[in-house]
């Protein structure tokens, strides 16, 4: 999950730290997050289960085989 970061203070080894405006993180550079204890989590968790898509109405459509043309003519008989 990549993470936009606002104000942030990057430190890098050996080098002085640099303030930041924004930072992008691509995901598969975080390892974990370290968040306080005084954040509140039941606010900012969002509900994850799979939402139901309506049915759409099938009032005049055509019955047929799905997308597509068509497969072709099928299999030859060798003439």
């Amino acid at each position: 999950m990549n993470t936009h970061l606002k104000t942030v203070k990057l430190t890098l080894k050996g080098k002085n730290p640099v303030s930041l405006d924004h930072l992008s993180v691509r995901g598969n550079n975080i390892r974990y997050y370290i968040l306080p204890d005084s954040l509140n989590l039941e606010t900012l968790l969002v509900e994850d289960t799979p939402r139901v898509k309506p049915k759409k109405p099938t009032a005049g459509r055509p019955l047929g085989r799905g997308r597509g043309r068509g497969r072709g003519r099928g299999r030859g008989r060798g003439r």
